[in-house]
């Protein structure tokens, strides 16, 4: 059962990593934050919120090609090219879940039968224009 949705409307970049650390403030150690949305969507952007929220000072950037980055209190995950259960261990996936570190997920509907249960799940799309994006906040139950 999912607890609440929230959801928002950003018309910029800055705007969208602000609901990213709005939601960090929210977050448990240990949270997953598991991200939908096409290419381009602004999930980097959002990700990169959540790590100013959390206190993280790096620079965040898309874990793409690296597929994991690891920020200390924020573990960026890109699950884009995970084709298997081989792939998705290849990553560490299975050691951080019980670790204190949040985990933000890029590209979730590749692992959706390995996310767990309470994770948050974020989409983001595009608006009605370049800029303007819709963000959608589904928390879990308790």
């Amino acid at each position: 059962m999912r607890m609440s949705i929230q959801h928002f409307i950003t018309y910029n970049t800055d705007e969208t990593e602000q609901v990213g650390f709005s939601l960090a403030t929210k977050l448990a150690p240990g949270a997953v934050v598991a991200l939908f949305g096409d290419l381009g969507a602004g999930k980097t952007a959002f990700v990169r919120g959540l790590a100013k929220g959390l206190g993280v000072t790096k620079h965040v950037c898309s874990p793409t090609y690296a597929l994991v980055h690891d920020y200390g209190k924020l573990i960026h995950f890109d699950m884009y090219r995970i084709a298997g259960p081989g792939d998705l261990e290849s990553t560490g996936w299975y050691d951080y879940l019980y670790q204190t570190s949040v985990l933000a997920v890029e590209w979730s509907e590749h692992i959706l039968k390995e996310l767990p249960a309470e994770a948050v799940c974020v989409t983001i799309t595009a608006g009605n224009n370049d800029n303007e994006r819709r963000i959608c906040i589904d928390y879990p139950g308790s």
